[in-house]
């Protein structure tokens, strides 16, 4: 079984064929960080547009890279939702005329299910599991009890985790894009310079507050020097960076005892989405783990970014039940895993929602 994967949720433009057998033949990513650096964020316009002028190039590559012509395929995924809706739209039709045209099934993929279910790809993790999906767009603890099978434990109530990481590298005149310019300007930092609030820490339940710690920051911010000292800037980063992997660990660590009760089956957790590849946050949840007696995994940092093998693969993964989707699916800009939970409904990501004439749809992954 052999799908091509395609992803254009937000600003990478992607292409990858992956096997049955965990096999990732080939996997293109076009980022689109130079179109959109000097808005200081995504702006959905220019990435529909970017997605349109190179989408046929990339699938083009990505076949060529894995050797394989379209007869050879089993399938064709595409990330149907959630995203900026335009974007969405030109995965969705180019896949759709690759499966009419050549007479292959074709897969509407959920992007954040690609996401949870990228640690089957390069892992091998069973079901079940605990899931923490972290990015600019979302911050959801979920229990995965197999292919569409999910369970919201807990969502943000304000801002997702990868966004306070972006605003917070913004107040303190980092590069863009913001989450891995902050965790670089961390690694010189004192995570014990500044004492920041730990938002819901010691609260019981698993939703997720960042709002605070962001005010927090900007506070202190305000108050230093332009341009900011480096010491100071890296002291800063470091700080937010300790207190927000401390409030992951915290809501991980309710959920974990929750399920030891209504699921003890449960003995692993996943962390994916941009995020996960953020090292305080992977050592963090690591000796949460050990703790708990839980094994810990996470996808390798180039696959917890957007990238097309996760939707070639949950492809796959819905192939082999025969959850394919017709010709006349429609692109979806929001897609919960739980469709059956109470949505937070939080305000759009600052990643999304740059200026006023641009619309927002929670998509960064």
């Amino acid at each position: 079984m052999i799908v091509l994967g395609i992803e254009t949720s937000c600003d990478e433009t992607a292409a990858a064929v992956v096997t049955a057998d965990r096999r990732i033949l080939s996997n293109v990513v076009l980022s689109q960080l130079d179109e959109h650096r000097p808005y200081g964020g995504v702006v959905p316009e220019i990435a529909a547009r970017a997605h349109l002028d190179h989408i046929d190039r990339l699938v083009g590559q990505a076949m060529d890279e894995a050797g394989m012509g379209f007869a050879d395929l089993s399938g064709v995924a595409a990330t149907g939702g959630p995203g900026l809706i335009g974007g969405v739209i030109v995965g969705v039709m180019t896949a759709k005329a690759i499966a009419a045209v050549h007479g292959l099934p074709f897969l509407a993929v959920n992007h954040l299910e690609g996401h949870a279910l990228t640690a089957r790809l390069t892992d091998d993790v069973a079901f079940p599991y605990l899931l923490l999906l972290v990015s600019g767009g979302h911050c959801q603890l979920l229990l995965v009890e197999g292919v569409g099978r999910y369970s919201l434990l807990g969502s943000t109530i304000d801002d997702a985790v990868g966004e306070a990481f972006d605003k917070t590298a913004k107040m303190l005149d980092l590069p863009y894009p913001g989450g891995p310019s902050l965790e670089k300007a961390a690694v010189a930092g004192d995570p014990a310079r500044y004492a920041l609030p730990r938002p819901m820490l010691g609260r019981p339940g698993c939703d997720f507050s960042f709002s605070g710690l962001k005010t927090a920051v900007r506070h202190i911010a305000e108050a230093m020097p332009r341009p900011l000292p480096e010491r100071e800037q890296a002291d800063l980063a470091a700080s937010f960076q300790a207190a927000a992997a401390e409030s992951l660990v915290n809501r991980c660590r309710n959920a974990m005892t929750g399920l030891s009760q209504s699921h003890p089956e449960v003995r692993t957790l996943v962390v994916a989405g941009g995020v996960a590849s953020n090292q305080t946050v992977r050592v963090a949840l690591t000796g949460l783990c050990a703790g708990f007696g839980y094994s810990f995994t996470a996808p390798p940092p180039r696959l917890c970014t957007d990238n097309a093998a996760m939707i070639a693969w949950a492809g796959i993964e819905r192939l082999r039940l025969g959850l394919t989707d017709g010709l006349d699916f429609a692109p979806r800009p929001r897609w919960p895993l739980d469709p059956d939970a109470v949505s937070m409904q939080p305000r759009a990501t600052a990643r999304h929602q740059q200026t006023a004439q641009h619309t927002p749809l929670a998509a960064r992954s």
